[in-house]
């Protein structure tokens, strides 16, 4: 017997993974009560409006504790989950320790998954790679295999039942490449007595010989709940033809009944339409899958890679909650959680680290006129404070490679011991490189204005390289005014660039890396005709959009071609989705009007937004209109208008 290899086997190593995991979860929770505790930040209000000539209508609801809103949170879950235990009470957000009655969750159980994203345009379909959070998150899921999966999921897992409500349910949608191993997991944090089925969802299709073994049709649910009292809705379907034709026969009235024979002797009647029909059980073999034709037209065109289908969602909610109920998923995908809760009467939460995810959600939801939501992110995006020093050294090792990469001289360790900052002599230009797990915004911008002023003398300018920025960034930039700021973008492909010294070697030496300025929308100037002494039309059309070298998108260079030619010929078609706030404060971004495409209400275009619109307003002093723009690859860019 091989003793090494039995060490390195999971059943040997388990017991270390919940002891890490309980070690991190302790410090996790410590934290939350802590000065450096996580908050959200609202990106959008969204006031659902798909039609080009109305305004949402109604009370806009604010962020207050007795105004419920539902969530559609961008981000790590495993920070998602921090801040909403934490709460926000200055912005009227309480903490939801306890507060949530059904968590949904569909995690990646594949190591060999390729998470792209098709983007359908006119006359070209390219793929879009995973943005380079999404790649630091899925190296980080499965270096180790298994092993880091589980751990992955320890943390995760440990966050879900301190939010859990009390009668509150989970369930984990996985398969049999680590569902056995994760259920040991589960039952260390819930209690092996807290677990309650091992739901069997074997869905429809093909089954085609693939290799020496029985073809896989089926999916497991592990369903696990808080304590032994929970809300708990038996669930029926119609009874079977054959088991109607077999069993039941009219009475003199022409009612279908069955006879039984009770203990003791005799007979009864029991009517068919007495009976609430055939109690689900734990194999659910009656719901296809989202691209069967069991499935409506509308929810397959959502063409999501890991999407499940709403009538799977729809049986786990009405099972395990009840109206009005809170509903949560943190590994959302397409929405279907969120959408089913909407449906069904329920408040919802949904988080997601993907922007194709997040992006996918918030049209689904528009489209099917959801009540308002927030679309938020995590307000302070640094990952790395939470990560091991090995990551941390990672990071700074890599950072330290991109100033090089820039032209710049890294500064020394002792100096500068997070690596992320270099010079340029020539013109004393500072240079700041921002970490790949965080979304450059506001607050590094100031940041990197303070270094240039007091960092080692002073510098006569700052560059700030960044991989991934918030939704408002251009505003933040115009917001700042310094000439002696600027902003530059890290190509998201320079990982794939890096994976070898002779690589690094290469680019050093030929200088292939192009650092991109921001992509940026334009508009016409706002047209104003007065209607009345009270109302007053907008005339909104959008100009240009400039989008950021297409070297600096995820994609292949056969995919980069294609993308070139729309630049040059359709900038607009690359806009996934618009939206409008006529009256911007400054603060919240209050969508009141969205069109994107596949709204074929506004036109029978599917591969265009319209690019203009017209919308009666109140009339009101010193307006400011805010126009944002997200396109198919997730990137926004806003524009504001003082009229």
């Amino acid at each position: 017997m091989d003793k090494n290899k039995d060490m390195d086997s999971l059943i040997y190593q388990l017991p270390k993974i919940v002891d890490e995991g309980k070690k991190e979860v302790e410090k996790i929770l410590e934290r939350l009560s802590g000065s450096n505790k996580l908050s959200l930040q609202t990106n959008e209000l969204v006031l659902p409006s798909k039609d080009s000539n109305n305004l949402w209508s109604g009370r806009i609801p604010q962020q207050k504790e007795s105004d419920w809103m539902n969530r559609l949170i961008y981000g790590d879950n495993l920070l998602v989950m921090q801040a909403l235990l934490s709460g926000d009470k200055e912005s009227g957000l309480p903490s939801m320790r306890g507060k949530i009655d059904l968590i949904y969750i569909d995690p990646p159980f594949d190591s060999r998954t390729d998470y792209r994203t098709k983007i359908e345009l006119l006359g070209a379909d390219i793929e879009q790679k995973p943005t380079v959070i999404e790649q630091f998150a899925y190296s980080d899921t499965w270096k180790d295999g298994t092993v880091s999966y589980l751990k992955m999921m320890y943390s995760r897992l440990a966050l879900i039942k301190e939010l859990l409500s009390d009668t509150g349910s989970l369930y984990v949608h996985i398969d049999s490449h680590v569902g056995h191993y994760l259920k040991i997991i589960m039952d260390d944090i819930f209690g092996k007595d807290k677990f309650r089925n091992e739901i069997i969802w074997s869905y429809a299709g093909i089954k085609r010989p693939s290799a020496k073994k029985y073809p896989d049709k089926h999916d497991y649910i592990l369903f696990y709940t808080k304590s032994d009292s929970y809300n708990f809705n038996h669930q029926y379907n119609p009874h079977r033809k054959e088991y109607i034709e077999t069993y039941f026969k009219p009475d003199e009235n022409g009612r279908l009944y069955r006879t039984v024979n009770p203990t003791g002797g005799g007979s009864r009647r029991i009517y068919l339409d007495e009976l609430q029909g055939d109690l689900v059980g734990a194999e659910w073999s009656d719901i296809p899958a989202t691209n069967s034709f069991g499935t409506s037209i509308k929810e397959r065109n959502i063409k999501f890679q890991t999407q499940k289908p709403e009538k799977l969602l729809e049986r786990i909610i009405k099972t395990s909650t009840d109206e009005n109920s809170i509903v949560a998923d943190f590994f959302a995908g397409s929405g279907t959680t969120g959408a089913v809760a909407e449906k069904l009467g329920r408040k919802w939460i949904m988080s997601d680290l993907g922007k194709p995810a997040n992006l996918t959600m918030r049209k689904r939801l528009i489209d099917q006129n959801a009540k308002p939501f927030l679309y938020q992110s995590i307000g302070d995006y640094q990952k790395e404070a939470f990560a091991s020093s090995g990551l941390y050294r990672r990071i700074g090792d890599l950072s330290s490679i991109i100033v090089q990469l820039y032209g710049a001289i890294p500064f020394a360790d002792d100096q500068n011991p997070t690596r992320n900052l270099g010079y340029i002599k020539d013109g004393r230009i500072l240079i700041m490189v921002d970490s790949p797990n965080k979304l450059t915004g506001l607050a590094t911008l100031k940041k990197a204005i303070e270094y240039r002023n007091s960092f080692m003398g002073g510098w006569n300018k700052v560059i700030v390289l960044g991989w991934n920025f918030t939704y408002d960034i251009t505003e933040a930039i115009q917001s700042l005014s310094d000439d002696k700021l600027e902003v530059l973008v890290i190509p998201p492909d320079l990982l794939d660039q890096l994976k070898t010294k002779s690589n690094y070697k290469d680019l050093i030496d030929n200088k292939k890396i192009r650092f991109s300025s921001l992509q940026y929308l334009t508009i016409k100037p706002v047209v104003v005709e007065s209607i009345s002494d009270t109302e007053e039309k907008l005339k909104i059309e959008l100009l240009n959009y400039v989008l950021l070298s297409p070297d600096n998108i995820p994609l292949d260079e056969k995919d980069k071609d294609k993308l070139k030619e729309i630049i040059a010929k359709d900038p607009l078609s690359l806009i996934e989705y618009w939206s409008i706030d006529p009256d911007y404060d400054g603060q919240t971004f209050r969508s009141k009007w969205q069109d994107y495409r596949e709204n074929t209400e506004n036109d029978n275009d599917p591969y265009h937004v319209i690019s203009k619109t017209s919308l009666t307003v109140p009339k009101i002093e010193n307006r400011k209109i805010c126009i944002k723009a997200v396109d198919v690859f997730g990137f926004e860019s806003i524009v504001i208008e003082k009229l």
